[in-house]
């Protein structure tokens, strides 16, 4: 017959490790707290965030996004006029932070922290829902504006609906559909959706 551990040394045990957890969690609040109210934690923008707090920042933000994107209803995307309009409005107010095909950020976004990412691969990583809750509402402490206040829900869905088609844009393409200069710095000629049916 196995010997069994009498209850009072499950207690015992139980009890030490709960008070090593707590002890622990104490600790790391104290050391976090000491950390912060001495300012050693480098907020400036020419660093970038240590790897466990920028995993934490993201993860929590893509929690944050699939959970309030969640009751989004998606209107019908990808209609011509459509995403001609999400490439003005993507041109006007996106590009200057994520850039485009064959374009790069402006020289203002190089100097964020986080960098602000390109947008050409976000349809693989965001449902549209995501895409539009995050341009309607922003990013905290990221730069990303909440664009609610400033454009129509009919807009905000057409650079979703544009957003869907850049991963299908040319460099010549996304000039053309966006008016943005080319790379020998001449003018685009008038936009289309070139790309936008495939």
């Amino acid at each position: 017959m196995p010997n069994r551990m009498p209850p009072k040394s499950k207690r015992l045990i139980l009890k030490t490790a709960a008070a090593t957890l707590v002890l622990a969690g104490l600790a790391a609040a104290a050391a976090g707290a000491i950390v912060l109210r001495a300012g050693w934690y480098d907020t400036t923008a020419t660093s970038q965030h240590l790897q466990p707090v920028h995993t934490l920042l993201e993860l929590g933000m893509r929690y944050s996004v699939r959970n309030h994107a969640s009751e989004v209803r998606v209107p019908p995307l990808g209609a011509p006029r459509q995403v001609l309009r999400g490439a003005a409005v993507y041109a006007a107010h996106c590009a200057q932070c994520h850039g485009g095909p064959g374009s790069a950020q402006a020289k203002i976004a190089q100097s964020m922290q986080p960098l602000p990412g390109p947008l050409v691969d976000a349809g693989a990583h965001w449902q549209p829902r995501e895409l539009y809750w995050i341009t309607k509402h922003g990013i905290k402490m990221s730069g990303m504006p909440a664009w609610q206040f400033h454009l129509s829900d009919a807009d905000l869905w057409s650079v979703v609906a544009f957003m869907g088609v850049l991963p299908t844009l040319s460099a010549r393409d996304y000039a053309q559909a966006t008016g943005v200069a080319n790379a020998a710095g001449t003018p685009a000629s008038a936009p289309t959706t070139a790309g936008a049916a495939q």
